[in-house]
């Protein structure tokens, strides 16, 4: 067992198991078929759960699976049978809270798709090879706002102003939920 966790994929897909961005880390699926194949059969096996308030976990083919639901987008992370479950909770829900900072909370299909851009940015910044890179969303969503929007100020050189505003949004956000 290696001293570092290291994720096979992350999934995002649609209500009906079709993609809306996927990564893959690992070689355990060569081929674009059998990639699908999985994805279906994931899909498939959990689409009857509720994963819309907490993070649920499976085990399927020798992975653990973790996911979680939101309207009508699947988000899945799986690593080995030897990982730790609660690393691969961790990386969804920064992948999870990062795609609602980037979507304004306007977390649905439509926006993942055209906002895909910012999704994949997104995959990169949690995960690089396998290795987990960042699980906090708010930093995940910081780097890829810095890097995408030219003349964006990051969080440390805003405006007071700017610093409140972004404050009131988050604690708005957290006394809706």
């Amino acid at each position: 067992m290696d001293s570092c966790p290291t994720i096979k994929n992350i999934l995002l897909l649609d209500s009906e198991g079709k993609r809306v961005a996927v990564k893959y880390y690992s070689d355990d699926w060569p081929t674009i078929s059998s990639k699908l194949a999985f994805e279906k059969s994931v899909f498939t096996k959990t689409q009857k759960t509720n994963a819309r308030t907490e993070a649920e976990i499976a085990m399927f083919e020798n992975y653990i699976v973790v996911y979680k639901f939101i309207q009508d987008l699947h988000f899945f992370v799986t690593g080995g049978d030897d990982e730790n479950e609660l690393i691969l909770a961790t990386v969804l829900q920064g992948f999870f809270d990062a795609v609602g900072l980037l979507l304004r909370d306007h977390t649905d299909k439509r926006s993942a798709l055209e906002n895909l851009d910012l999704i994949l940015l997104c995959l990169d910044e949690i995960v690089d090879g396998g290795n987990i890179l960042e699980t906090e969303a708010s930093v995940i969503a910081g780097k890829i706002v810095t890097h995408g929007a030219e003349g964006a100020a990051p969080l440390s050189e805003q405006t007071i102003t700017q610093a409140l505003a972004t404050a009131r949004e988050h604690l708005a956000r957290s006394l809706l939920q």
